[in-house]
């Protein structure tokens, strides 16, 4: 499939949306908690009880606007809401309140750095709108089931032109977007939970073609890994369909996981199907320039001035900077360190050895070493105690299930280097073990340094000074 694949252009735009993390529901003041028991954050504001009203929820407009700002959009001064009819048992009104002719936000751009290049994908709006609640159809063979904690929290829908060209950007941009709403302190972003979702809007056309083909949406994309194996698969099929003649139909379809493979559910509806028109019980409302500048002057770092400031401020590589400020968060965390200890051997333990225990599911304030006993490992390390190998490989894994001081864990497991070694006599073990590479050393082949180098701590079980020995070999040479 790889030269049809080089005959035909793949066009992708995605609607993401994020749930935002207000304390309340987007019209109601019904909690906006995750993970409660089904059915108990819901009123009868959210149930939709005739008679009932909605009110329009700040936090839900500010977070609209700092994700705006965030990526340049035009914020506009003068919004309303709109309903958007359709029918669905997880929708308890029969409408959607969203917003249709005039979106908080127009136009802005994020910009991918991928290996090839920057690539400026182009945002079309971010509009507010609610969730609906959620469908249940794996715990009963007979009844889909209704939990509507859901239902009512507040999104921010961003839709973007059709400017993706691959299921890898397509995961870089859903990344860049996690991301962001982290660094605002709007979402936490977790695709796993449902605080943000992806609709994947995919057609194929041969290379050259400006017009558009029929497109397939994939809906509630939860995964930025199965966005990408869903936008590959369709891409695929739509191709298979070209060279064979038909028209790809524009349509709905889901992604199965478990197969791989994307599956139909529905007709793809057109705007007018869902008879947009102005939402009666919310009144239009108006931004003032005193408004934003108070909204603009809240703004954080965004990542690429934490980035920026991690190089400057504290002589990172630019390798570095760019991990740490991958998450706010973790930034925020060397930065913290970084005021007591030096920089370059403190960016090494966390990038090294902290992030990778933090992984995707945890975050720096799970940390169970304290900051105090961090401090002191590195201290440990530069008063040259304990060599940085058996700091990092063996005293840091006994420091995550003990709350003691570094020196007092590294002397009880013996992990201190020893004063009192014979390193000739460990060097001389050494070269019997390998006589030919010893051989070859003193040629001036120097790659076998770090050899003998690591048969020497081995030997003392890591009590040797490691540049203790170095120069012990050195003078061998």
């Amino acid at each position: 499939m790889n030269s049809l694949e080089d005959k035909y252009e793949v066009v992708i735009g995605l609607e993401v949306h994020v749930q935002l993390n207000t304390q309340s529901k987007a019209f109601c003041g019904d909690p906006n908690l995750f993970g409660t028991a089904p059915n108990n954050n819901i009123s009868i504001i959210s149930l939709a009880y005739p008679g009932t009203l909605p009110k329009a929820n700040k936090t839900h407009i500010r977070s609209a606007i700092k994700m705006g700002l965030a990526i340049n959009s035009e914020i506009n001064h003068q919004i309303y809401f709109d309903r958007k009819n359709y029918f669905y048992p997880d929708l308890p009104k029969g409408y959607q309140i969203t917003q249709d002719n005039q979106p908080i936000c127009l136009g802005g751009e994020f910009i991918l750095k991928l290996v090839k290049g920057e690539r400026h994908i182009r945002i079309h709006h971010i509009h507010m709108e609610e969730d609906a609640g959620k469908s249940i159809h794996d715990l009963s063979d007979k009844y889909t089931l209704l939990d509507y904690n859901r239902a009512g929290v507040p999104l921010l829908e961003m839709v973007t032109e059709p400017d993706l060209r691959s299921g890898e950007e397509t995961l870089q941009f859903i990344e860049e977007v996690q991301r962001l709403v982290r660094y605002l302190e709007i979402s936490d972003g977790r695709m796993e939970e449902g605080s943000l979702r992806a609709d994947c809007n995919i057609s194929v056309r041969p290379k050259g073609q400006e017009a558009y083909n029929n497109r397939v949406e994939i809906k509630n994309v939860n995964s930025k890994k199965f966005a990408k194996k869903a936008i590959e698969f369709e891409t695929v099929r739509q191709i298979k369909i070209m060279e064979e003649g038909g028209t790809v139909k524009q349509e709905t379809r889901g992604f199965d996981v478990q197969k791989g493979i994307t599956i139909p559910q529905r007709e793809k509806e057109n705007v007018h199907d869902y008879r947009y028109f102005p939402e009666p019980d919310l009144c239009p409302m108006e931004i003032d320039e005193a408004y934003l500048n108070g909204i603009k002057a809240e703004m954080p770092l965004l990542p690429e001035a934490m980035k920026a400031k991690l190089i400057e401020t504290y002589k990172l590589s630019d390798y570095d900077a760019d991990i740490l400020s991958r998450e706010k968060e973790d930034a925020e965390y060397f930065m913290h360190l970084a005021e007591e200890v030096e920089n370059e051997d403190l960016s090494k333990l966390v990038i090294n050895k902290i992030l990778p225990w933090k992984g995707e599911s945890n975050t720096i304030g799970d940390f169970p070493i304290s900051s105090k006993n961090i401090i002191a490992l590195l201290a440990l390390i530069k008063s040259g105690k304990i060599s940085a190998a058996a700091a990092y490989s063996k005293l840091f894994p006994l420091m995550l299930n003990s709350d003691g001081k570094p020196a007092a864990i590294a002397e009880k497991a013996g992990l201190l280097i020893a004063g009192d070694l014979d390193l000739e006599a460990l060097l001389a073990e050494a070269i019997k073990k390998h006589p030919k590479k010893y051989e070859e050393l003193l040629k001036g082949k120097k790659q076998f340094i770090n050899l003998f180098m690591g048969e020497i701590i081995r030997s003392s079980k890591g009590k040797a000074d490691p540049e203790k020995a170095k120069n012990l070999i050195l003078q061998k040479l």
